[in-house]
């Protein structure tokens, strides 16, 4: 019974740290994308031309946007498959 518990502990413990692992990834690209290409890294991209307009000024203004509408689809996947890979799955 006590092996089932600590087998039992280290799946949760398992499972959270993929989870805060996938968290932070996720949040290291969105602020890469939103506050990095959008606003610090702007003038360095601004000779590169992405429909009409310059790729930092498309970043701060649509690019981001479509970056977190791609990382809410990719976490709700991965997230799917970790919760089948530890058996939490619905």
């Amino acid at each position: 019974m006590a092996d089932t518990t600590n087998k039992a502990a280290s799946d949760g413990q398992g499972y959270w740290k993929a989870n805060l692992r996938l968290i932070y990834t996720l949040l290291i690209i969105w602020a890469l994308a939103s506050f990095g290409f959008g606003i610090l890294l702007r003038p360095a991209l601004s000779g590169i031309e992405v429909g009409g307009t310059d790729l930092g000024f498309w970043f701060a203004q649509q690019g981001s946007i479509l970056v977190f509408l791609v990382l809410i689809f990719f976490y709700a996947w991965r997230m799917n498959k970790l919760d089948r890979d530890y058996g939490v799955d619905e």
